[in-house]
């Protein structure tokens, strides 16, 4: 019981500040419509399917932007806790009674809160397109960006607190991780054993976030029943445990 009051003792704690100065909040808030305006121009010339030749573009790009935004917005949350380590904030929650491991789950809802925030105001943006809309499917799939988005996010806390006396380490680290899992997932351009050499369709499967986007697809088409809805739970699943043991281990042996 304790456990839950501390999270979300934590989880008000982190969201307080940004709804009391909603600038920065409102800002991120802005970033789908920014892929929207990219992108929506080119999906009418890539066919359907997005150039796979089944279903809408809509269909097959919004469930990948979806991963993109989880990715991207809650891998640079490990950010935050940086600029509350320099500031000295993050050491007098370390003498507070909050129980650790609340803290970091806490911080990693907060940054789910504003993702799922994201994906429902593009699918309401999405209503009027032909884009279909499966509601179950949507929520399983909503349900497994939020798993994913956990995982990522107490991964980036946790790198934030091993480059806590060298900061720059967790923008390099970042980087070099972030890229090659966007690009290799999928997410703006197919990748199958027919359109892609050999190599980077082997790199592809290797990926874990290749199997979230692709069971991300297959639920927001309203299909439940197929393997790649399974390798796409099992991959979600093991980041968020990783993520959340890693990010837990890391927050217990903190010192002030």
């Amino acid at each position: 019981m304790k456990v839950i009051t501390d999270t979300r003792t934590a989880f008000a704690r982190e969201l307080g500040p940004e709804l009391r100065q909603p600038a920065g909040l409102l800002f991120t808030m802005m970033l789908p419509f920014l892929f929207l305006a990219l992108f929506a121009p080119l999906l009418p010339d890539m066919g359907a399917g997005g150039g796979t030749g089944t279903g809408s573009p809509w269909q097959w790009f919004v469930p990948g932007m979806l991963v993109l935004l989880g990715l991207s917005a809650t891998a640079g949350a490990g950010a935050s806790l940086l600029n509350e380590m320099s500031s000295g904030a993050f050491e007098r929650m370390l003498v507070t009674p909050l129980n650790r491991a609340s803290m970091l789950v806490g911080r990693a809802l907060k940054e789910v809160v504003v993702l799922l925030t994201q994906a429902v105001l593009i699918l309401v943006l999405l209503l009027p397109t032909d884009f279909r809309l499966h509601p179950l499917g949507a929520l399983a799939g909503l349900a497994l960006l939020t798993v994913f988005g956990v995982g990522i996010g107490a991964l980036s806390f946790t790198l934030a607190l091993h480059s806590r006396k060298q900061q720059t380490l967790f923008y390099g680290v970042q980087q070099v991780i972030f890229f090659p899992l966007l690009l290799l997932s999928g997410v703006l351009l197919p990748i199958t054993e027919a359109s892609a050499p050999t190599w980077l369709y082997v790199l592809s499967r290797i990926n874990p976030v290749t199997y979230v986007v692709e069971a991300e697809r297959t639920l927001f088409d309203g299909r439940f029943a197929e393997a790649g809805v399974l390798y796409g739970i099992v991959a979600a699943a093991a980041i968020a445990v990783l993520g959340v043991v890693a990010g837990i281990r890391g927050m217990r042996n903190a010192t002030v």
